[in-house]
């Protein structure tokens, strides 16, 4: 388990999986990537994606059915 990983969603396309992670500087995610995350079984590469801005809206999901 690496604690700085916040999510892993499996998808489709080019990538197996999409680790989200969080790292304060360009060296701890250097780190983060090449000590741990590079040692994980199975792990033949990365890729890596810097997040400059997030836009998120949250989805409301109806608890009930009208009828």
């Amino acid at each position: 388990m690496i604690p700085e990983v916040r999510e892993i969603v499996e998808v489709t396309g080019r990538f197996d999986i999409l680790v989200t992670m969080n790292a304060q500087s360009l060296d701890e995610m250097h780190h983060l990537i090449s000590e741990k995350v590079g040692r994980v079984e199975g792990v033949q590469k990365t890729e890596t994606f810097i997040e400059m801005r997030k836009t998120a809206r949250e989805i409301i999901y109806p608890t009930s059915i009208s009828k």
